[in-house]
């Protein structure tokens, strides 16, 4: 091995003055009951003990203590060969201490990580299977019905292709946005930036839900009139993507004549925040903490029931944190919930061409 030791005399010291003085009382002592004392030839034998006694175990320390210490630098840098310091290996037991405690410590800790990431892997990997697997066996159902003999019924054939096709959407829904985060968290999603009044993307989001927000007698509105508009700078798609997710999802957990309002607020000198409110059944404290996880949900049964990838909020975390923006929630179990974002302020009111908006 390479290495060299950084030798430690501390323990040599001290053990080889302790010996050192015992077999000088014990010679004193002797000399004392058979014949005379003489301090010269006693601080010499003194100085001899010390010598010799130093040398053997010092010897004998560096010979085996210290292997073994060189031995668990050895095992340890199997692990992890950075952790340590490569440069010496130290024979100070206080330090050597300190070196493992640290090394373990930092193995607990990443041990630890990789617990909670398998844990997450096989949330994942089940939501994952239990996503893809209802509306596979749904159109792997109505084939086989068509199959069996119900294709020649005209009226059944084409109720049955119609489900099945929706079966299909479901599946390309799902991986869709599957393949939009995978791109987020590489980085591979291009923004292509631009100033835009959000006013005018909020309300056109409002028109597209309108029907759906009516099935169940919610209100689409603005917490005030907004006369003039509000510019800023970002990805018109998808920030229109991020806003779509919010109000739905406001509508589908919110309660039936219930309202979803939205307000668009100054923050600091550059940035706004837009804030998403509703007074639906609101969240628990211990489900808040997880809503931005993919396929989480809140309410797994009702929820499902009203489709959707459970992707949803995930992918608005990850847009707006491509956008270098936060997001925001808060939340009272039975009252409501407000999801809350920044976004930058257009550098100029110019207005550019917005016919992206609504398309």
């Amino acid at each position: 091995m390479s290495k060299s030791f950084k030798r430690s005399y501390k323990f040599s010291f001290k053990t080889s003055f302790l010996i050192s003085i015992f077999l000088t009382l014990v010679v004193s002592v002797f000399l004392f009951l058979t014949s005379e004392v003489i301090l010269l030839p006693i601080l010499g034998f003194a100085l001899i003990s010390y010598i010799f006694s130093f040398l053997i175990i010092q010897y004998r320390v560096e010979h085996f203590i210290y292997k073994r210490i060189q031995n668990i630098y050895d095992n340890v840098a199997l692990l992890d060969a950075t952790t340590l310091n490569p440069s010496q290996i130290t024979t100070d037991m206080a330090t050597l201490t300190k070196e493992v405690e640290k090394f373990a410590e930092g193995k607990k800790l990443e041990i630890e990580t990789l617990k909670i990431r398998e844990t997450y892997r096989k949330e994942f990997m089940g939501n994952v299977s239990h996503e893809l697997k209802t509306p596979l066996f749904t159109v792997q159902g109505y084939i086989l019905t068509l199959l069996d003999g119900a294709m020649k019924d005209k009226a059944v054939r084409k109720k049955y292709l119609q489900r099945a096709s929706k079966g299909v959407e479901r599946l390309i829904y799902i991986v869709k946005d599957l393949d939009m985060i995978t791109k987020l968290e590489t980085g591979d999603l291009h923004l292509d930036k631009e100033n835009f009044d959000i006013i005018e993307l909020i309300q056109n989001v409002f028109d597209l839900l309108e029907m759906k927000a009516a099935k169940r007698n919610i209100t689409l509105s603005f917490d005030t009139n907004y006369d003039s508009p509000i510019w800023v700078n970002a990805d018109i798609d998808r920030l229109q993507q991020v806003l779509s997710n919010l109000v739905v999802n406001s509508i589908k957990y919110g309660k039936n004549g219930g309202s979803t309002e939205v307000s668009v607020e100054n923050l600091i000198k550059n940035k706004v925040i837009v804030r998403v409110s509703d007074n639906g059944e609101g969240i628990t404290k211990a489900n808040i903490r997880r809503i931005f996880e993919r396929f989480f949900r809140v309410d797994k049964s009702g929820s499902r029931k009203e489709g959707g990838s459970g992707l949803g909020l995930s992918i608005v975390k990850h847009i707006l944190e491509a956008h270098n923006e936060k997001i925001y929630v808060e939340s009272v179990y039975g009252v409501g919930s407000e999801f809350s974002f920044t976004l930058e302020k257009s550098k100029n009111s110019a207005k550019p061409a917005s016919s992206k908006i609504g398309a």
